[in-house]
């Protein structure tokens, strides 16, 4: 059955809420809007957004000179329209000089209009390299901020919700800062300078110009005001498809298997339904700003044009000042016309910007708690001391878990699915901080280490596999950076994936895409564990880690294994038994606690809940 659309909003536009873990679900986000209704705070946004160009001040400047040489040129052709069309409409003056005159004064209005040219196309060069280099920053701000937010966040998170905040958000920044900002920079310049030639030319004609501009005011709040709050929720609905088309492109392999084609193309049109009615109303009220302010300024031009034919008539004015003042009276609106018509634009960028920065204003993962010591190295020597967690406040996972892993020793857990044993290795990697209780290595608390270092002192390998992409080789030294091509080499050896991968195109070169797709899921596994086994790290955690491949391919990577648990703390999360029995101790863990511990053949002897796992009377679940 297909899941109704306040369902799907919640579900793929949302961020993660403090307290959220995996298996947790989705949550509303906690410190941002979540862009349904009204912007947060509109000028709070303009402002920062301003914050990004105004590091480039000195090239602003460089800008504001150009426009205004620009305008200047705009306004002074204009002008120089005043005599010459006086001195043709003088009839006392003899016909060839009339002509003559009217020769050079084209040449000054070509000068004067080339200076324009070319302050405009100055203007511009210079504003869209701001621009490209403020919107450079934001991305970069915004991908900082993603690596350095907990794993809480992303436990959370759709890739094509915050991929929607990369492409669409940014882009229509952008879009604001190549177009609307100049174009509303170049306007201001323009509607005064515009203003003081109105002034000079006619006083009166100029006042009756003015009476519309409070009407223009309050048209443009009142369309701004809805604007704003339609466009907000437009971002939010993208977001939300966004979220949905990458998470069901991702897993088709998934709906065709349950038949879930026909619930997935109704859940989408749910969604694209609702994205097509807020850009209708986002796209309506952005677009009627231009040709409301644009008769608003035709009758004001018509006005102005009747009111001075009456004063020329009179004889209380000049034909060639009526002519350049209509001129400035048309020149006036045009920048409230072309700002209203950028009105869209910037809607759409506050919009994303309030996305983006909501992102940026997320509490990071601190790399360092404390001012302590750092050690040189970790011997691994591990103790967990009464140990109590939660992902979300008054749900406890763990209870009171306390064990110790001396250097070389290997730990097994085993238990229920959801019985907490992922939950020990994530802690142990202070993707979360506990609770209640403490973790300590060499007898330092985790709390007192830097992220960074600790983490470098852990290699993990999960069930589930990523691969980037890029070379075989390369995938295999991201365990290191600086590990040599025969450290790589050896490393696949150990992890039983040598013979694979030379039989693979281009060996050690052959570049893998799209996550491994032209591997199999065993292939992408060894890749892995390898991965693992080229780290210097005295620990080592396995999740589940040969779950993904056949049996005989298990015994040839527990013989690799065996070495690289050498001098290594290993602890081993396992649903098949026969991965464990070598283990130092085994921990059997239900409902967040330790309810039997040992060796295989203590455990066995206890005939408890792990003699049952073991003989099959019981199953994992």
């Amino acid at each position: 059955m297909a899941r109704s659309l306040e369902t799907l909003q919640k579900q793929y536009n949302s961020a993660a809420a403090p307290g959220k873990g995996p298996g947790s679900g989705r949550g509303p986000m906690a410190a941002t809007n979540s862009f349904t209704g009204k912007p947060a705070d509109t000028k709070k946004t303009m402002l920062r957004i301003f914050s990004y160009v105004a590091k480039y001040w000195k090239r602003l400047i460089l800008v504001f000179m150009f426009m205004a040489l620009s305008t200047g040129a705009m306004l002074a052709g204009s002008y120089l329209l005043r005599p010459i069309i006086n001195h043709i409409a003088d009839t006392a003056t003899p016909a060839g000089e009339r002509v003559a005159y009217l020769g050079r004064m084209l040449l000054v209005l070509i000068g004067v209009y080339v200076v324009g040219i070319g302050g405009t196309y100055l203007q511009s060069r210079l504003m869209i390299g701001i621009s490209r280099t403020a919107i450079q920053n934001i991305r970069n701000d915004l991908f900082t901020r993603l690596e350095r937010l907990p794993l809480r966040f992303h436990d959370n998170q759709t890739t094509g919700e915050l991929m929607s905040r990369f492409t669409n958000d940014v882009d229509n920044i952008g879009l604001m800062m190549d177009q609307s900002l100049m174009s509303m920079l170049s306007g201001i310049i323009n509607l005064v300078g515009t203003l003081v030639m109105m002034v000079v030319t006619n006083i009166w004609l100029t006042l009756i110009t003015l009476v519309f501009i409070p009407i223009f005011i309050a048209c443009s709040r009142f369309i701004i005001s809805k604007s704003r709050r339609y466009y907000s929720a437009q971002q939010a609905a993208l977001g939300a498809a966004n979220g949905y088309i990458e998470e069901f492109v991702a897993g088709q392999k998934v709906v065709k298997v349950f038949n879930h084609e026909a619930d997935c193309i109704e859940e989408f049109s749910l969604l694209n339904g609702d994205l097509r009615g807020k850009q209708m109303k986002a796209m309506f009220f952005g677009g009627i700003m231009g040709p409301i302010m644009g008769n608003m300024s035709q009758v004001s031009y018509a006005l102005t044009a009747g009111i001075g034919g009456a004063l020329c008539a009179l004889g209380r004015f000049d034909v060639g000042g009526l002519a350049i003042f209509v001129n400035y009276s048309r020149q006036f609106a045009r920048p409230v016309n072309e700002i209203s018509q950028q009105m869209a634009t910037v809607f759409s960028a506050l919009a994303g910007a309030e996305r983006v920065f909501a992102i940026m204003d997320m509490e990071p993962e601190a790399a360092h708690d404390k001012n302590t010591a750092t050690p040189a190295r970790l011997d691994g020597h591990v103790i967990l001391d009464d140990v109590t967690f939660g992902y979300v406040p008054g749900k406890t996972v763990l209870k009171h878990i306390s064990l110790y892993a001396r250097p070389g020793q290997k730990i097994a857990f085993v238990g229920s699915t959801g019985a907490g044993k992922t939950t020990i290795t994530n802690l142990l990697n202070r993707f979360y901080d506990i609770d209640e209780g403490k973790i300590t290595i060499d007898g330092i608390d985790i709390q007192d280490l830097p992220r960074d270092f600790l983490r470098q002192n852990i290699a993990m390998v999960l069930q589930d596999t990523h691969l980037f992409t890029g070379t075989v080789m390369e995938n295999i030294r991201y365990g290191r950076l600086d590990a040599t091509d025969e450290e790589v080499i050896a490393a696949a050896k150990m992890a039983s994936a040598d013979s694979f991968i030379r039989r693979l195109e281009k060996g050690y070169d052959t570049v893998i895409e799209g996550d491994g797709a032209n591997l199999s899921q065993g292939q992408r596994q060894l890749l892995n564990i390898a991965r693992a086994a080229i780290s210097h790290a005295p620990i080592l955690v396995l999740d589940e880690a040969t779950s993904s491949v056949d049996t005989r391919t298990e015994r040839h990577i527990e013989e690799g294994m065996d070495h690289l648990m050498q001098n290594r703390t290993t602890f081993v999360i396992a649903h098949r038994l026969s991965t464990v029995r070598n283990a130092n101790a085994i921990m059997v863990l239900e409902n967040g606690q330790i309810i039997e511990r040992g060796d295989h053949d203590d455990l066995l002897a206890l005939k408890g809940r792990y003699y049952e796992l073991y003989t099959g009377k019981s199953e994992l679940t």
